[in-house]
Parts: C-alpha cells; structure tokens; sequence
C-alpha cells in the first residue's frame, strides 16, 4: 500500500492552523503573505472568513508587520463600518499567525457562503469570467465600488489594491476587500500592489486608487483584461447602444486619464461624476443615441493619441524585488529614478520603462553592485532575485 505524502495533500487535507473560538475548514483564497479560510464560528455555527498571516517566514523579517499597520490605520480612523466595505469583527494574534476574522463571501453559484466542497468565493473576478456585465449591473457595481472607497478617501486613507480579485459579494452587495496595503495619504506612499491597476504617474496616492477604479469598471463593461485598455472589441456595438454603458465609459477615460491632474480627485468626486451622467442619460432617447456616439468618438481619439505617443509600444511598468529588501536598481548601468530624483530600492514597482532588453543589476549600500541577469522587459513584469 502506498502512502500518502504530507506536503502533497490537497488543500481540504491540510491540518488548519489554531485560532480561538473557530474551526478553519479549508483554504478559499490566498493573497501576499496571507491565506484566507473558510471556518465555522464553534458557539454559533456561522460561517465566517479568517485571514492568516505567519508571524515569521524564512527571508521575511515580519511578514505580518504591514498587515498589522493597515489595519490599525483602517480602525483609528474609519469611524464607522460602510457597507460597501468588507466587515472585519475581530483581529487577533496566535503564537504563530496574525489573524482577522470577515464576512464570509456569497457562493459564485450562487446563494449565501456554504460548507460545501464546492463553494468558492463570489467575487468580481469569477464574474468576469463570463464576460462583460449587464448596464445595470455594472452602473450598481460602479456605484457601490466608488462609494465604499470613497468611505476611505473620506478617512485619509488610500487602499493601493482596487482590483476585481479584492471586490466580494456578501448578500449580493458588492464589498471592497482585503485592506492589507491600505495606508493615511501623504507624499511619499510607496508604489506596492497590482502592476496592472497602477497608475503610469507612480504616485499612489487617492487619484492612483481613482485609476484603478476606472480600469476595474473597464473590465465590467467590456469584459476584457485590464491589458486591454481602452479597446472594446466585439463589445464597441453593445456599449455604443446604450446610453448607460456610454455614460459609464466617459467615466472610465477621465478616470483613467495619464496625467493624475486631469483625473477626479477622488472617490468621492467620481461618484458624483457617476450620478450626474447617470441622471443625464435618461433625459431623451434622441440624447441617448448622441451620448453614445460621442463617447465611441472619444475612445477612437483618445486610442488614437495614445499609438502616437507610444508608437513603439506600450512603456512597461515592472516590479523588482530582492532579498534582502533596500537595493538599488539598475538597467544597463544606469540607476534608476523617480520623478524627484530618489533611487528606486526594492520592493517596488518601476513605471514607464523602454520595451526591449536590459541588463538588470542591483546594488546594497555599502555592497559591490551585482548582475541579476537580462530580461525583455515587454514579456517579463516581475523580476525577482536574492543577493548572492
């Protein structure tokens, strides 16, 4: 008889970790350093979703250190909880694992969370897997998206993740989830989270979270990749034709405009923008059929202007990361610099790089620089290394 290997056991075999007061289950979603479980509240019997985080990880100092500041950030200065925001009921600590305690999302079958070998969690993500969303749809998913950042932006806080991975259905509500980069607005956030929904400008600040927002909405749409952006492909005909699918994609270009100037200012002012067109929209058919052509107008100008800027491709925005963190990065000799002329240091995200190879070293204060390798920097988005 043959055994089984320990380290090769599917998720369901896994020993769960320990917390007090609940069973885990199973794992339902990884992201970072954390992992969420499905687990079940001993005394109630309610469902519920925890997130853990080790409290110590080989080449990691304390991998729970950010997670913990975002969250104290999160409860100091969020006086209330929104309804467009992922509830979190407890935080709590293990000799091993930092841990919280949330709502447990819907099923993407369809109903409320359940312990069932098939559930999995009801997220943007898995319903764009069908494609693009109806109007409404997306117009009440836009709306409740802007309204629980907006909640952030209110509290000085920015969340640096917008993505449809992070936006979770609890009683078919969509809420904005996992806070573990969330930060207080000032000048110098780093530049951490999804390189897809970042910003081209590198400030992550509330008009960064605006932009991701934007492209989030794209993606709802359109029902294609956030690489995509702008194009509508099969879809142009469908968002043509409707007044509100044309209101919600004049939304999404000034949202997603270059210079972080031109976009909303926040949340709040983008949900505003949001209502407005949405009250024009449905003024008179004939302002409908106008509204729809000028904003397939303005997608047509605004990809066209975009190929003449970038007539060799699209700048590439690439993460670096080392261990140890704090080295400094090079391509073919040179380092490189933000718009203020500070060095870039690992972990971080570079923004508008020439498409094409490069020579890539790195360099710790006080170390010779060492060569990490050549990368096409149009196929490669992360490039990850260790000091020899």
């Amino acid at each position: 008889m043959s055994q089984t290997n320990s380290d090769a056991r599917p998720d369901w075999q896994r020993a769960p970790p320990q917390v007090p007061d609940f069973d885990l289950l199973r794992p339902v979603g990884q992201g970072g350093f954390g992992e969420v479980w499905l687990a079940i509240n001993r005394t109630t019997g309610c469902l519920r979703a925890v997130k853990m985080i080790p409290l110590r990880q080989a080449g990691h100092a304390d991998p729970a250190a950010r997670e913990i500041t975002s969250l104290a950030c999160l409860e100091t200065r969020l006086d209330r909880q929104h309804p467009n925001l992922l509830t979190i009921h407890h935080v709590g600590k293990t000799a091993d694992y930092l841990f919280y305690v949330m709502d447990a999302a819907d099923d993407a079958r369809g109903g409320a969370a359940s312990n069932t070998p098939e559930y999995r969690p009801a997220t943007l993500q898995t319903r764009l897997q069908d494609g693009p969303l109806p109007a409404d749809d997306c117009r009440d998913y836009a709306g409740q998206l802007l309204a629980g950042l907006a909640s952030l932006h209110a509290a000085g806080m920015v969340h640096r993740d917008v993505k449809p991975a992070n936006c979770l259905f609890v009683g078919g509500q969509l809420k904005l989830a996992d806070f573990g980069l969330v930060t207080e607005v000032h000048p110098l956030v780093s530049r951490i989270g999804t390189q897809q929904y970042m910003p081209p400008d590198g400030c992550m600040d509330k008009r960064a979270d605006v932009y991701a927002a934007g492209l989030v909405i794209y993606e709802m749409l359109s029902g294609l990749p956030v690489d995509d952006f702008p194009m509508l492909g099969r879809h142009a005909d469908c968002v043509r034709g409707s007044p509100l699918l044309a209101t919600l994609l004049r939304l999404v270009l000034h949202a997603c405009e270059r210079e972080p100037q031109r976009r909303p200012a926040d949340a709040q002012a983008m949900l505003a923008e949001l209502d407005v067109q949405g009250r024009t929209a449905h003024r008179s058919p004939r302002w409908r059929l106008l509204a729809a052509i000028a904003m397939a107008a303005v997608l047509v100008a605004g990809s066209a202007a975009w190929l003449l800027a970038h007539p060799h491709g699209k700048p590439c925005d690439v993460s670096f990361v080392t261990e140890p963190y704090d080295a400094r990065i090079y391509l073919d000799g040179i380092v490189q610099r933000d718009t203020e002329g500070n060095p870039y240091t690992t972990p971080c995200t570079v923004p508008n790089l020439r498409a094409g190879k490069h020579r890539v070293e790195f360099e710790f204060a006080g170390l010779p620089r060492w060569d990490a390798g050549s990368y096409d920097l149009s196929r490669t988005k992360q490039i990850v290394a260790r000091r020899p």
